[in-house]
């Protein structure tokens, strides 16, 4: 398997029930996904928790605090959870400042913690896609579809990702 680092930012894929005031919070622990890792892949591969909101909360100094979290890396493929509502927009960020790793984005509409197959077809999407992965591009894998992050964009009316 390659070196791959996933690098989570938070969103939907990482939220939990908070009983006490009936929100959704992001998880800050990532023993669920070292879980998924663990199960389905009998790997361990390293995470780094990084910035750690609802996308709808990122602004550009959170995306700058990314894009210079992966110029930092010596991973050349990287993986990023985060959160779905504005992940193209933090893909196009990136993209403009990040020319020689392969990175895939990918997140979840439905928390792990409430049901996991999605965030666990996304997550393994993004891993197979990143073992046969030869360019230096950014992509987004989500619902079934991997593709350059430029050609493929949340649909809120049905609740999916499509190619634009």
């Amino acid at each position: 398997m390659k070196d791959i680092l996933i690098i989570n930012t938070g969103g939907t894929f990482n939220k939990i029930y908070n009983q006490k005031t009936g929100d959704m919070n992001i998880n800050k622990n990532e023993a669920d996904l070292k879980n998924i890792l663990k199960i389905v892949f009998k790997k361990d591969i390293k995470i780094l928790n990084i910035i750690q909101k609802d996308s709808l909360d990122f602004d550009d100094n959170d995306r700058q605090l990314l894009s210079n979290t992966i110029k930092k890396q010596k991973q050349k493929n990287i993986i990023i959870i985060h959160g779905t509502d504005t992940m193209n927009q933090s893909c196009e960020f990136v993209a403009k400042q990040i020319k020689n790793k392969n990175i895939v984005f990918t997140g979840a509409f439905v928390p792990y913690s409430i049901d996991a197959k999605e965030a666990v077809a996304n997550l393994s999407l993004a891993i197979g896609y990143m073992q046969a992965c030869k360019l230096h591009e950014i992509h987004i894998a989500m619902h079934g579809l991997v593709k350059p992050h430029n050609k493929i964009k949340k649909d809120r009316q049905n609740d999916t990702f499509i190619v634009k």
